[in-house]
């Protein structure tokens, strides 16, 4: 995958092996964790397997996750970007495109999962032609409930998984179609 976007102050680029050592810093905090499932990894191999199953998601799927770097010191603050869920069931749904990220809590409430997410919907609208854009959080996190609906993501409801935790399910058309 050769699909570089930038912003101001970020570069999204696809996942590399040398990203391995900045996600484990990331996925080990457990305040990361607090609303996905609360299940912080606890070793390298974990995100090694994580970015090969991205990166086959780049060949299957033509899209996936991408590493987000901060342009001005190189550093690798998370991952941001489109998913096509064809692996699940989430809210009934399956074969669904899915925005979505992830920070280091060290990035957070700085504006750099808002402009993300500005340009990732672009993009998903713009270059790929996706019809509808789904995005879905946990009903306590308000930090991300905030930047979907910043950025014109609409809440469509409150569902309960098969853990019975509440999430809430967002929506955006593609405003050209």
């Amino acid at each position: 995958m050769d699909l570089i976007l930038e912003t101001d102050r970020l570069i999204l680029r696809p996942f590399e092996s040398s990203d391995a050592e900045a996600l484990f810093d990331m996925d080990k905090n457990p305040e990361v964790h607090k609303y996905l499932w609360q299940k912080p990894i606890t070793k390298i191999e974990e995100v090694h397997d994580y970015i090969n199953m991205v990166r086959q998601q780049y060949v299957d799927n033509g899209i996936g996750r991408f590493s987000t770097i901060l342009k001005e010191t190189g550093e690798l603050i998370g991952w941001t970007g489109i998913k096509f869920v064809n692996d699940h069931i989430e809210n009934g749904n399956t074969n669904f495109y899915d925005y979505g990220y992830r920070l280091n809590e060290k990035f957070w409430n700085k504006g750099y999962a808002t402009e993300a997410s500005v340009a990732w919907l672009g993009y998903g609208f713009n270059n790929m032609k996706i019809e509808t854009m789904n995005a879905y959080t946990h009903t306590q996190n308000g930090a991300s409930n905030h930047v979907l609906q910043k950025v014109g993501m609409h809440f469509i409801e409150d569902y309960l998984d098969k853990d019975n935790v509440l999430w809430r399910w967002w929506q955006m058309k593609n405003p050209a179609i």
